[in-house]
């Protein structure tokens, strides 16, 4: 069976959508900011969920940049 399949270079595979991408991601980042509304106590879950926000938010921001400038 493995003998059968193409040998595909990674410019040859279909890319990701970017609008699934970013939904998904924008999707992720809802439901990361309605976890600040919980019932906890302290600051320290608050940081780590707006890090994780963060995060999420730069991928956003970092693959539109690099898209605009034509590095990706």
């Amino acid at each position: 069976m493995a003998a059968e399949e193409q040998i595909l270079s990674p410019d040859q595979r279909k890319p990701t959508s970017r609008k699934a991408l970013y939904t998904a991601l924008g999707v992720a980042i809802v439901i990361n900011l309605a976890y600040l509304f919980g019932n906890h106590q302290g600051w320290i879950e608050d940081v780590f969920i707006l890090v994780t926000v963060a995060v999420l938010l730069g991928v956003i921001v970092s693959d539109a940049w690099l898209r605009r400038t034509g590095l990706r």
